[in-house]
């Protein structure tokens, strides 16, 4: 299987930078020449056997950090360019007949680390960090139905007929269809905990989060200072986008500190939890929050 990778694709250098600086635009601090980081595409698609009337090749989607597959879509010629080219994946809807970015409408980007061919190029690997789930059923992997063959019969497998098997949920809920917001309202920002600690402990030139840590905790202070102020600015002028996404910004650069101090986002969630009083408590006491 080969390889062409793509150095400057981190996921929460590009979703938390991104949460962080612009979700998929990469650091502020890089530069927007060639966003994905890798060499315009060049002979290797040209090698590759695009088939059937769309002219499409299958591409298997994997999460870079944890090797799971999260789902299976297919690529024309131009939605492997600009997957390459933006460092987002593209896809080609076969039903809705056209060009379709991951996470154009639900917010669930995939931001890509390496692509793979096969040794008969006719089709794809490629490694994504991913933004909440990757099914459109909320799950974070489309393959979260798992066969259990003659699951009444201990042994049973090989041979066993048509209808004897079982499926079982093995996937994780990270999200409700209906609006696309994380299951609990937390996934999504343990997710993106878990890639800053992956980042510190296996930092790479090109991570905007390594580089965070590297330049240590008064840089990350002075980050927190100026998205706070952006924020501020954003709801001033009554910018709704706008203030979405600095408070993202803001979110992201505030996980980065709790991560520095090894404080856990639970710690957080707990303190709310605790002044938090019970309804019955508020009704006697008048106060609530």
């Amino acid at each position: 299987m080969q390889n062409t990778r793509c150095n400057n694709m981190d996921n929460v250098d590009n979703s938390a930078n991104n949460a962080g600086e612009g979700i998929g635009s990469g650091s502020r601090e890089g530069g927007e020449t060639d966003r994905a980081g890798c060499r315009p595409p060049g002979s290797w698609i040209d090698s590759l056997k695009f088939s059937g009337e769309d002219r499409l090749i299958p591409a298997i989607i994997q999460d870079a950090t944890s090797l799971k597959v999260l789902m299976l879509g297919y690529m024309n010629r131009e939605a492997l360019e600009k997957t390459i080219q933006t460092g987002r994946t593209w896809f080609w809807s076969r039903s809705r007949r056209r060009l379709w970015q991951k996470g154009e409408t639900s917010g669930h980007y995939q931001f890509v680390r390496e692509v793979f061919f096969d040794c008969d190029s006719d089709s794809l690997l490629v490694k994504v960090d991913q933004v909440g789930g990757a099914c459109h059923d909320g799950y974070d992997s489309c393959f979260y139905r798992r066969v259990v063959p003659g699951r009444a019969g201990v042994g049973a497998g090989v041979g066993t007929a048509a209808g004897d098997e079982d499926v079982e949920i093995t996937g994780q809920k990270v999200f409700e269809p209906a609006g696309g917001a994380p299951a609990a309202g937390i996934g999504i920002l343990k997710e993106i905990c878990n890639v800053i600690d992956e980042r510190r402990a296996n930092p790479t030139p090109d991570s905007y989060t390594a580089r965070l840590f590297q330049r240590g905790h008064d840089v990350i202070l002075k980050k927190i200072s100026e998205e706070a102020g952006e924020v501020i600015i954003a709801s001033k002028n009554k910018e709704i986008g706008q203030i979405v996404y600095e408070t993202a910004d803001l979110l992201f650069h505030t996980l980065v500190m709790l991560r520095f101090h090894g404080i856990e986002f639970d710690d957080v969630l707990r303190e709310l939890r605790r002044r938090r009083k019970p309804a019955s408590e508020e009704v006697r006491s008048g106060v609530s929050r």
